[in-house]
């Protein structure tokens, strides 16, 4: 059978329907009808495909060990969010997911109950308590939470190079009764990186290239659903224009102005700082 306007989609399903794996073939017999769909939506011209084309070459180029340009394409399309939500369908009381994003590192330090992980860096103290629980409201002793932020600046760790250890990243413990205290700065919203092919595409648009600020959880407790996820700022900047479509209304927690004096971690401070309370609530499976 010859090729023209009318078979090709078919024709390219059937052969790539030939895929060894069941699910190979579900994909990519989906993919290319979806794609070529788009394309005689368009009206796709050559020069426009082209273009494409180059654009996702210079993406790929763009990636080393500190910077991934095709995640963050993923991120500014909502796709990363939109897997994320896919693939943690949570019950309504259970904390909802978020994107990992690019700047999680493996292997961060264990820190004991109220360590202050900012280690000197300049910023505003803040302290988030709470507790861990099931669905079911039981306190979970021993989970670990592993928490990343960027600095007062909009950085992480990351992203400087001169710097060759922890840096605004530990992990901590649940008490007994479920509780964890965690000290650090006050994170700052920042753009994404706006140096390559996808900030030049945004440019192109009326599109805010901000974060909100926000600081990482991720925990992986033997017996409940992993959950990655952030908490936000209430009142910040970018929340409801987030670049990553990351924001939702059960992670926005309020950092409550507190005089020096008595510390949750049960020491003193001898600043003002912020305090934050959120209660992780962990999905059973």
């Amino acid at each position: 059978m010859f090729v023209d306007e009318d078979n090709i989609t078919e024709l390219a399903v059937q052969r790539w329907a030939t895929a060894h794996s069941p699910r190979l073939g579900e994909l990519m017999t989906a993919f290319v009808r979806h794609l070529h769909e788009f394309a005689r939506e368009v009206r796709l011209t050559e020069a426009e495909w082209m273009a494409a084309i180059e654009w996702l070459t210079a993406a790929g180029q763009t990636c080393d060990d500190k910077r991934q340009e095709l995640i963050l394409t993923s991120d500014v399309l909502g796709l990363s969010t939109l897997v994320v939500q896919l693939n943690n369908r949570f019950a309504p009381q259970a904390t909802p997911a978020t994107v990992l994003g690019p700047f999680h590192v493996d292997g961060s330090p264990t820190a004991p109950y109220g360590f202050d992980m900012s280690d000197g860096i300049e910023g505003i103290p803040l302290f988030f308590t709470g507790k861990v629980t099931d669905t079911e409201g039981k306190p979970l002793p021993g989970v670990v939470l592993d928490v990343w932020q960027a600095d007062a600046d909009g950085a992480y760790e990351a992203q400087l190079p001169e710097i060759d250890e922890a840096r605004l990243r530990a992990k901590y413990r649940t008490r007994e009764d479920g509780t964890y205290c965690i000290r650090t700065i006050a994170p700052r919203g920042y753009a994404i990186p706006m140096d390559g092919p996808v900030g030049d595409l945004m440019r192109k648009t009326d599109i805010s290239h901000f974060r909100p600020a926000h600081v990482h959880f991720l925990i992986d407790e033997p017996g409940y659903r992993k959950l990655t996820t952030h908490l936000f700022q209430e009142g910040g900047q970018y929340l409801e224009s987030d670049v990553v479509f990351g924001t939702k209304d059960a992670l926005i927690t309020p950092f409550a102005e507190r005089p020096a004096g008595a510390a949750p971690d049960g020491g003193t401070i001898e600043v003002a700082y912020l305090r934050a309370e959120y209660d992780f609530v962990l999905q059973p499976g």
